[in-house]
């Protein structure tokens, strides 16, 4: 595409302050694509003047707009413009376990996705042969690398080389509280909107399934349960759902559970 004949400007207007959700009050971007606009390619640039930015100035993209119980979802996260700190809500439970070395920092995508028949919650199950949580179900996600600039961009990139979910197929909205696993990761939730005409292409090597559990089904106390496993000798409590013909437990149920707690809180 020839772009000689578009300046591709700055939309900056000199009105430079975030609202709670992390975006700019003058041009609508995020912190971290302020940061990043030089970096970007004159493509890049076009698609958020004339898709992106106009979207967010009227309200959000149709499918955001869509998901239920949006406003109060939002309310209940973490804002985007401060990543959350510490070390983890579930450290106390773990730390006897744990060294004392830093743990690693990861980010995972906790995907909705509105659907007419209600939002569905996109999880993914790993193939038998990676080294971390084989065979095991979760969310798109893995390791926060040097070059990402935030757990979001860390959580975007590991679901399009996972699952092939593109930046413009969805909207982050939150963070969750970071969680603290047993394989020594400090995991950081980024809540997001998934447009629900996203068809996911799993990469084989890592994900050997991807699928769909109803929000409702995870945010009903009824539907988790506590078991007692044992690591080291000592005995913890890890969170189960039972969906058919899948696990969902640990470190993702934990998540979900945060999720509910935090929207039980907020009214």
């Amino acid at each position: 595409m020839d772009f000689g004949h578009r300046a591709v400007l700055s939309p900056c207007i000199g009105l430079c302050s975030l609202d709670r959700n992390g975006l700019c009050e003058g041009c609508f971007r995020t912190g971290d694509e302020i940061a990043r606009w030089t970096r970007m390619s004159d493509a890049e640039r076009l698609h958020f003047m004339d898709a992106v930015l106009p979207a967010r100035e009227h309200g959000a993209t149709p499918f955001v707009e869509a998901l239920r119980g949006r406003e109060r979802l939002v309310r209940s996260l973490n804002p985007l413009a401060q990543v959350p700190s510490g070390p983890g809500w579930n450290y106390p439970e773990l730390a006897a376990l744990l060294p004392p070395t830093p743990p690693a920092e990861a980010a995972v995508l906790v995907g909705l996705i509105p659907r007419p028949m209600g939002t569905q919650v996109l999880l993914t199950r790993r193939t038998e042969a990676l080294r971390h949580h084989g065979g095991q179900v979760g969310f798109p996600g893995g390791r926060i690398d040097p070059g990402d600039d935030d757990p979001v961009a860390a959580a975007i990139r590991e679901s399009d080389e996972e699952i092939a979910l593109q930046n413009n197929q969805l909207q982050a909205l939150g963070y969750l509280d970071p969680y603290v696993t047993i394989t020594r990761f400090r995991v950081i939730p980024v809540v997001a909107v998934i447009d629900p005409a996203f068809v996911a292409v799993p990469q084989p090597a890592e994900v050997a399934e991807v699928f769909e559990v109803p929000l409702d089904f995870l945010m009903d106390p009824a539907n988790l349960r506590r078991i007692e496993m044992e690591y080291q000798g000592r005995v913890h409590h890890v969170l189960e759902y039972t969906w058919p013909g899948q696990r969902i437990w640990g470190a993702t149920a934990a998540i979900l559970y945060n999720l509910r707690h935090r929207l039980e809180q907020t009214r």
